[in-house]
């Protein structure tokens, strides 16, 4: 199913909400910054996907974390 933003998805999805609360607060933080993109389930689970795939990379890099 789909939802307008983010913050829909984890107040009417119960297995969203649960999988949200299960992140630790960094990364539900910086989800909150991609609001507006957050339509469904697979949506949330492809922006963390990227999140960590993105901290890996800079990890590797050894290039300083932009937040």
């Amino acid at each position: 199913m789909k939802y307008r933003d983010l913050r829909e998805l984890i107040l009417n999805s119960r297995s969203s909400r649960t999988f949200f609360l299960s992140l630790p607060a960094e990364i539900q933080c910086r989800l909150h910054e991609y609001n507006d993109y957050v339509h469904s389930a697979a949506d949330l689970h492809s922006a963390v996907d990227a999140l960590r795939t993105f901290d890996r990379q800079t990890a590797l890099g050894g290039w300083p974390r932009p937040w």
